[in-house]
Parts: structure tokens; C-alpha cells; sequence
């Protein structure tokens, strides 16, 4: 049995489906030949993503290769709630989600898919998993394996297996080349600003954002605010990417440094209290803070919280924070990922793209079943390089191909100046 907010929101929601359904072309590809093949027929597909459109016509591909779903959010701010109300009326699917979630709802949906006994998981921030060989282990006997979408929950599952914990072999989605070099690069620097935009209406020219991590999501942010006209400050830990930001011609700097700078600030390091009131109290009066990291805990909004004289709904999901000093700070979708609590997530265009990495590590555990250790997977190249050429196809662009000579050329030694 459904749990969905309102409904009657099924009829919006389906032609929200319709439309993504049209820029999803290559997930589309896949879907017809699950639909003729059928891998996942007898199967339970659990998972725990953002319930978008783009994650509907995931589902729908899921279920045209013989998967019942089970599915909830991962993001208690991620749900689009006409979605959910589609997908509620779809055959073997069912759904617990709605936008606005409470902590306990969260956690009673994980259960609630898990009560389904999935044969295979679908994560996005490794909740469910966790969930799952942590209150749950007796289901795991049934369990063929699972899939991570995301980089927090890859780095969750590494350390599972680290301290000899994880139980069950799990495919770091998120490593395809079709995945974080697009996604997190494009997704994220699009949708972030998109989100960004719809709460604040700030004009990004002539800005400076702080970009608090240069990872492909780091990457991706920056660049769309070069685009936009604003002067790029990015503050790092790790020395190779602090070099890569420098080089791009951003400059690089601490956060203590940084943040009397800032007109705009963007957390994206999947790390804790990057963001702290030390920070806040040198920033600029209407200095703005995002996160597009997963979880809420990049900027310390308990501590924004307790130090605050007052704090108020402004705008859509836009709540202004009073400091002692009687500065205004404004913090935008509630410090979760911006890109979907105050908008609509990434595209459908590269949703497409990591979404065939998903329903093929899917199959690629159906078909290795039994011959996996309990370990983190990363698919092999020819499975990226098929979604890439599925794409292309759909893009209508063609591309060279070795010549016979060409390739024994490059597999050679024996050839030098």
C-alpha cells in the first residue's frame, strides 16, 4: 500500500512523466529491450532515490524488465509530490514519499521498502543499505546485491567494507565516467544555481561565490557561476584539486579567509560543518548559503540556529537568519541539496545517462548472481562506453572508428620515432 501526499496530483504528475520521458531517450532504448527480454521478471527492486519524474521513467524501465519496485525517497525535501501520485497508480510499484518529510516518516518508508524484501537495491546516499545491515540483516540472505547512486553513499559503503561490515556485493554507480563526469558535473552546476535562482531571484553577475569543495560537483558549480558573470573563490582540502581550481583560473583560498568575500555560498564536499557560525559571522550582510552536498550537515545549521536572534520564512524555501550583530544571512532549501528542495534536480537529459548505469548494474547483478564477493564493484569500461554510444545514437552525432592499421598501432611496442 502507497503513501503519497495528495492523489489527485496523479494527472500532473503523468504529464511530468511524459515530458521527461522525451529527453530520455537512450533510458528509453534500454527500457524496450528489457520490455522483450525481461531480466528482472520474479524480482523486487528496493530503492531509496529523489522521486522525480526522471526517477519515474526509471522505475517505468524497471518494471517493463519484470521488477516489482518498491521505492522511497532519500531526501526528505526531494519528493515531487505529482510523481508520487503517478507512480502510485503504475502496476507493481509501490511508493512511500512525500515533500516535507519528518525524520520518523523517513525512516518508517526505509522500512516500508524493506519490508518488500528486495532481491536487488537502488541507493542514493546509502540509507537503506545501512538500514538494512543494520536492523535487517536476515534479509540479506535474499539479497543479490545492490546499487550506490551517489558519491557520499560510495564513500558510506567503502567504509562498510574498510571495517569488514558489508555484507553483500554493491556497484558504485556513481564511478561510471556516464555518471559523475556528467551528473555531477552538468547536473549539479545547472541545478544548483537553478534552485539557487528560484529562491533567492539573486542576479549571479557580478557576484563572488564561494565554492566550498572542487570535486565533479565542485567543478560543475563553479563553472556555471563563471557563466553567470560572478568571480569564483573555491576553498579545498586536497592539494591536486585546490591546484585544478587554481589553474581553471578560480582563486583559492581557506573558508576563514573566504568568507568575508562572499555574496553567495555553495557547499559541496559531502563532509560535515564546512559552513560554521566562525564563517558566518565574518560574512557579508544578505550573504547567501546553499548545499548541493547530500546531507544537511555541511552547513551548521544547529549551531546558525542556537546563535541567531531570529529566524523567518522569506521566500520559497528561503529563511532568513538575524545574527547578533543584526547582519542578515538567508539560507536557501533548508541547508539540504538546493538543487531539489527549492527546484526540480538535474535534467532529464543527463538523469538519462546515470539512470542507464543504474537499470544496467542491475542486470549486470542479475547475471553475475553468485560470483560476486561482498565488495564495491565499479562496471566494466565496455558498459560505460555502450551509454555513451547509446546517447550519441539518440544525439544523432556519429563518430570515427579505428582503422584495423590503427588499432594494431596502438596496441604495439615495437614501433617508435
Amino acid at each position: 500500500m502507497s503513501s503519497v501526499k495528495d492523489p489527485s496530483l496523479a494527472a500532473q504528475g503523468r504529464l511530468n512523466l511524459e515530458i521527461a520521458e522525451k529527453r530520455m531517450g537512450a533510458l528509453l532504448k534500454l527500457g524496450e529491450r528489457f520490455a522483450r527480454e525481461k531480466p528482472f521478471q520474479g524480482l523486487t527492486i528496493g530503492m531509496a532515490l529523489h522521486v522525480t519524474k526522471e526517477t519515474g521513467i526509471l522505475v517505468k524501465t524497471l518494471v517493463a524488465g519484470g521488477a516489482k519496485v518498491a521505492i522511497t525517497g532519500c531526501n526528505p525535501l526531494s519528493t515531487q509530490d505529482d510523481v508520487a501520485a503517478a507512480l502510485a497508480e503504475e502496476k507493481d510499484v509501490q511508493v512511500w514519499a512525500y515533500k516535507g518529510e519528518s525524520k520518523e516518516d523517513y525512516y518508517t518508508y526505509l522500512e516500508e521498502v524493506l519490508k518488500t524484501k528486495p532481491h536487488i537495491t537502488i541507493d542514493d546516499g546509502c540509507d537503506l543499505v545501512t538500514l538494512l545491515h543494520t536492523k535487517h540483516p536476515e534479509l540479506l540472505s535474499g539479497l543479490i546485491g545492490g546499487c550506490e547512486e551517489t558519491t557520499t553513499g560510495i564513500i558510506r559503503l567503502r567504509a562498510m567494507e574498510r571495517d569488514g561490515v558489508l555484507k553483500c556485493p554493491m556497484i558504485a554507480v556513481n564511478d561510471n565516467k556516464t555518471k559523475h563526469l556528467f551528473d555531477n558535473y552538468y547536473g549539479t552546476g545547472q541545478s544548483t544555481f537553478d534552485g539557487i535562482l528560484r529562491s533567492t531571484n539573486i542576479l549571479v553577475a557580478g557576484k563572488t561565490v564561494v565554492v566550498a569543495g572542487y570535486g565533479s560537483c565542485g567543478k560543475g558549480v563553479s563553472m556555471r557561476a563563471k557563466g553567470l558573470g560572478a568571480r569564483v573563490i573555491v576553498t579545498e582540502v586536497d592539494p591536486f584539486k585546490a591546484m585544478q581550481a587554481a589553474m581553471d583560473g578560480h582563486l583559492v583560498m581557506k573558508m576563514e579567509d573566504a568568507a568575508c568575500w562572499g555574496d553567495i555560498f555553495v557547499t559541496v564536499t559531502g563532509d560535515i560543518h564546512v559552513l560554521t557560525v566562525k564563517h558566518m559571522e565574518k560574512m557579508k550582510d544578505g550573504a547567501v548559503l546553499a548545499n548541493s552536498g547530500h546531507f544537511d550537515c555541511e552547513i551548521d545549521l544547529v549551531d546558525l540556529e542556537k546563535t541567531a536572534k531570529s529566524k523567518r520564512r522569506v521566500r520559497h524555501y528561503l529563511d532568513e537568519y538575524k545574527m547578533p550583530s543584526g547582519r542578515v544571512l538567508y539560507v536557501a532549501g533548508e541547508g539540504r541539496l538546493v538543487n531539489l528542495a527549492s527546484a526540480e534536480g538535474h535534467p532529464s537529459e543527463v538523469m538519462s545517462l546515470s539512470f542507464c548505469g543504474q537499470v544496467l548494474a542491475c542486470e549486470y547483478l542479475v547475471k553475475n548472481r553468485g560470483n560476486m564477493k561482498p565488495t564495491v564493484i565499479t562496471l566494466p569500461r565496455e558498459i560505460d562506453d555502450f551509454i555513451s554510444t547509446t546517447q550519441l545514437e539518440v544525439m544523432g552525432i556519429a563518430i570515427d572508428e579505428l582503422t584495423e592499421e590503427q588499432k594494431k598501432y596502438l596496441s604495439s611496442w615495437q614501433e617508435g620515432t
